[in-house]
């Protein structure tokens, strides 16, 4: 197993070498309001772009948007693509699926007896408090769910064969189905995967143009079973879509002079290539928003912040995750996406329906801000595409923070007129109130929308936003931070100048990232140290070879070893460390069962140090670390404020509306001060300073604001 660190540079980022990236680095991540491209120059230089995102095929944006990069540094798509070294991919293509229950048409093959499996849910209701609540929608109708005689017990041995006929006809009954998709999974096929691969043979045999074939033992090898299910059949119905997504962006981009390899962003916070990921197309969940948690974590700890909240605010959801430690929360259980459970290793991110693009509409007499979206087409009234619903951009634009003229890079002109008319419309005639008095009723409903999704978050892991900074990115980031700030007592916000494109920018740092797990149910005093190298061996050697594609340098890989444990009776485990590694011997597995007694008391708040822990399985982490890069998007040199305000404007802080100076934030440098109120614009965001706080632009490219928290 290997276990080395790369090379280490001045500034601490661990790199390949000096010569590894020659030509331009590209990360995209599609939202789905705007698709956020940032580019990395040879010389380091950061530069971010956005472009509208195209719904109805993603990958246009993406080429649209590459195309305007290369249009930015004097060249055609063609010579930018040919001169692209690493291009990196976060897709909300997996989510969307799941939110639009739009995957492809799947079935189920199941052991006997358990083809509900999928319908018990561990008796989990999102909401208690309704009995009428409904089910999620099936992604196996129950007539395409079938069952088929056959029984591996929990040791590997065969108790009932394999019913091939029964295999056979289930397979002909889903194509008649029209059955694009097709899950297997058996009974402890994580033991003994035997049937499930036979399965496959004999799917193919019977179907040979079925799209998708998921095994639950390549997919989740592990017990619970319901999990196993869950997760398999959530990977089948979203795996041919995301499939033909990736193929169509990579075609082009080949068509376009890209030579290189694409690599694409996972839920566990690292990347792969399109190839690794083919049979875990579930890994991609959330793989956007966990880009900008990424980046957060190295921007914050580059100036000096371990322990913060990340906030993504984009056009349609916000996105939260608590960073501790430097290091962002990784959840390993209970990770319920869509309203189906996801059991494989997830940055613990929260997402409400609250962006810039959320509609506001009043029912029953109370005002509702979300979780609807105007989206990009037709995007917010102000945009001037043809949208008539109001919204939080529109009302960000009523009350002052947003300028009328140079919005988003200079590529749009936003029509006040039209985002006062519909806020009248939706909102303030509705309530009987004046425009701008709806307006900042918006406000104050998404801020509390986005305060109480942190709350929540926090509350799962008991921590005090007191305690916490708070560092906003994403589009609308840096527009409402100052508000979300006071509402939860957190006196420091970070704001980096690469903020709007920050989940973009994130896939640019995140390493190579392969997790494995081997299931190995054994009493600790049991347990066969023989083959828990064994495993660990075959881990390592499955893991180097579902790398080798992305031709990491050796001396850039690092292997951690965990042994998955609990106390008898309980569903879920934890990943305990074995720095042992394969030279594991008897006398660790002392050492073992200490470590993951201190390791329950601190993280679950109990022990039961006299007990015997139980052993479920065996885990692998490598990765191929990657250079990283300073995350600073272009700055000024201009230190006195003064020199770069470009006039004022009338903005609404609660208490009416106030002269406030407008600044030109491109041309700031580093160790400029200011004091609110103001306005700092961006190219793509602005940074809204309230009375009372204050702002300081550090090295490292971020607004460090001191918030003012005396009058609350």
């Amino acid at each position: 197993m290997t276990d080395v660190n790369g090379s280490t540079a001045a500034n601490g980022s661990t790199t390949r070498g000096a010569d590894d990236n020659k030509g331009y680095r590209v990360g995209v991540d599609v939202g789905g309001t705007f698709t956020d491209l940032v580019c990395i120059k040879p010389d380091g230089d950061v530069v971010l772009d956005k472009t509208p995102t195209t719904p109805h095929d993603q990958s246009e944006g993406v080429l649209k948007g590459v195309e305007q990069l290369a249009a930015t540094f004097g060249t055609d798509l063609g010579g930018f693509c040919a001169d692209l070294d690493v291009f990196v991919h976060g897709t909300t293509t997996a989510d969307n699926t799941m939110i639009e229950m739009s995957g492809a048409n799947t079935g189920l093959l199941a052991t006997e007896g358990h083809r509900d499996e999928i319908e018990l849910r561990r008796d989990h209701k999102e909401n208690i408090w309704d009995p009428t609540y409904p089910a999620p929608e099936p992604i196996a109708r129950r007539r395409a769910r079938i069952a088929i005689p056959e029984r591996i017990d929990f040791e590997g041995n065969e108790i009932l064969p394999l019913d091939e006929d029964a295999v056979r006809r289930g397979v002909k009954r889903l194509k008649k189905l029209g059955v694009e998709s097709i899950a297997v999974c058996f009974l402890f096929s994580f033991v003994d995967a035997s049937h499930e691969r036979r399965a496959r043979e004999i799917i193919y045999e019977e179907y040979p143009d079925i799209a998708h074939v998921s095994l639950s033992n390549e997919v989740l090898p592990r017990a619970p079973e319901f999990e196993r299910t869950s997760t398999t059949l959530v990977n089948a119905y979203v795996a041919p879509k995301i499939a033909s997504y990736v193929d169509r962006l990579v075609r082009r981009l080949r068509e376009a002079g890209f030579k290189s390899q694409v690599v694409l962003m996972q839920s566990n916070g690292g990347v792969m290539p399109p190839e690794s990921v083919a049979h875990r197309a579930v890994s991609l969940l959330s793989s956007g928003p966990t880009g900008g948690v990424m980046a957060a974590a190295l921007a914050a700890k580059r100036s000096g912040v371990l322990d913060f909240v990340a906030a993504d605010m984009g056009g349609t959801s916000y996105d939260v995750c608590l960073v501790t430690g430097g290091t962002p929360t990784v959840a390993t259980d209970w990770n319920w996406r869509h309203r189906y459970y996801i059991n494989l290793p997830m940055v613990d991110i929260h997402s409400v329906g609250a962006g810039g693009g959320s509609i506001a509409r009043v029912r029953q007499g109370s005002l509702l801000v979300g979780p609807e979206s105007a989206g990009s087409q037709p995007g917010p009234a102000c945009y001037g595409r043809g949208g008539t619903l109001a919204t939080v951009t529109d009302s960000d634009a009523v009350l002052g923070y947003l300028p009328s003229k140079g919005f988003a890079g200079g590529q749009m002109e936003l029509d006040i007129d039209a985002s006062r008319e519909a806020i009248n419309n939706d909102v303030a005639t509705p309530l009987g109130v004046s425009v701008d008095d709806a307006a900042w009723a918006i406000q104050r409903i998404v801020n509390s929308n986005m305060a109480n999704a942190i709350r929540k978050v926090l509350s799962s892991h008991g921590a005090d936003s007191r305690t916490l900074a708070l560092i906003a990115f994403g589009g609308g980031g840096a527009v409402h931070a100052w508000a979300q700030a006071r509402e939860l007592g957190m006196d420091r916000v970070l704001i980096p100048k690469a903020s709007p494109g920050f989940s973009a920018l994130g896939l640019l740092v995140s390493d190579y990232v392969i997790d494995l797990m081997r299931a190995y149910v054994v009493k600790l005093s049991d347990a066969d140290v023989e083959r828990i190298r064994s495993i660990a061996h075959e881990l390592q050697e499955e893991a180097d070879n579902e790398l080798a594609p992305a031709q990491i340098d050796p001396h850039s890989m690092k292997s951690e070893l965990f042994a998955q444990m609990c106390y008898h009776g309980q569903n879920f485990d934890m990943s305990v460390p074995l720095p042992e590694g394969e030279s594991l011997t008897e006398s660790n597995l002392i050492d073992l069962a200490e470590r993951f007694h201190k390791m329950h008391e601190s993280t679950r708040g109990f022990s039961f140090p006299t007990q015997q822990p139980l052993v479920r399985g065996v885990r692998l982490v490598e990765r191929g670390l990657t250079p990283k890069p300073e995350l600073i998007a272009r700055m000024g040199s201009v230190t006195n404020p003064e020199e770069v305000r470009v006039g004022s404007r009338l903005a609404h802080f609660g208490d009416g509306f106030i002269d406030t100076p407008v600044y030109d934030g491109a041309l700031l440098g580093a160790g400029a001060e200011l004091s609110g109120p103001a306005l700092i614009q961006e190219p793509f965001t602005v940074v809204v300073l309230p009375p009372g706080d204050t702002v300081r632009l550090d090295e490292n490219g971020n607004y460090d604001i001191s918030v003012d928290l005396s009058g609350l």
